[in-house]
């Protein structure tokens, strides 16, 4: 999990207990991503879904995420994983070193544009070119529970969406077209959507997105012609 500075507060605290809920689509997954993949589980809290996938057969597995409680709690409960935890960015880890990356009910614990911009961004450097991105997010609801949340906290937070929640939690839902654009904006292209239902933190069901986006190639460096130096005129015949 990750969260922008100012909320991090309840990922340390109440949420580090949380017990998460968001899956993985097996038939999604296998389509696109091979067990050799390098693959870094971004927001991975206590390593849920890290362990789920090294469980099926993904071996070069890393797990990253902004909290140290939750990262704490993922090494004592799964402490064959590589948890790590980083607290901001850059990454450690060098330019298209994955071959595919998940990011899974993270952009809803950030609130902030300019934090989720950040983290698809930091992404789209770490997947190599033709790699895959795996989002899983949780789009705006309809039912009449969230649009009162919505429209209690907009005027708060400035963005229609966020909302908070009883235990201190502040969370984000999504036009959909946000979540294609973010992937696009960090040099991704959408291949595959799917929608569903989830159980969500609180006990609730939600409707989720499910997005599979391929890196795109860096394009070349432009070539530089070399300078031409200017002509020089001949001078005055000496008489």
């Amino acid at each position: 999990m990750t969260s922008s500075q100012g909320f991090l507060g309840f990922w340390e605290t109440a949420g580090s207990a949380k017990t998460f809920t968001h899956p993985l689509d097996p038939a999604l997954l296998d389509a696109y991503v091979p067990r050799s993949a390098r693959v870094l589980d971004y927001g991975c809290g206590y390593g849920r879904l890290t362990a789920e996938l090294a469980g099926a057969g993904y071996r070069a597995v890393r797990g990253v995420d902004v909290s140290a409680a939750l990262i704490a709690r993922g090494k004592r409960e799964h402490p064959e994983l590589e948890l790590l935890r980083c607290p901001g960015f850059p990454l450690p880890f060098g330019n298209g070193a994955f071959d595919a990356a998940l990011l899974f009910a993270v952009l809803t614990c950030v609130p902030r544009d300019a934090d989720q911009t950040a983290i698809v961004g930091e992404l789209g450097r770490l997947v190599r070119p033709g790699g895959v991105l795996y989002l899983s997010d949780v789009p705006l609801q309809g039912d009449a529970l969230n649009r009162e949340r919505y429209a209690r906290f907009s005027a708060r937070y400035g963005t229609y969406g966020v909302f908070e929640t009883p235990d201190g939690g502040v969370f984000r839902h999504h036009p959909p077209e946000r979540l294609r654009g973010l992937v696009r904006e960090a040099g991704f292209t959408v291949l595959k959507e799917r929608e569903g239902s989830v159980a969500t933190l609180d006990g609730q069901t939600a409707q989720r997105l499910q997005l599979i986006a391929r890196r795109d190639p860096v394009p070349p460096e432009p070539v530089r012609p070399e300078p031409v130096p200017p002509e020089v005129s001949p001078g005055p015949a000496s008489g």
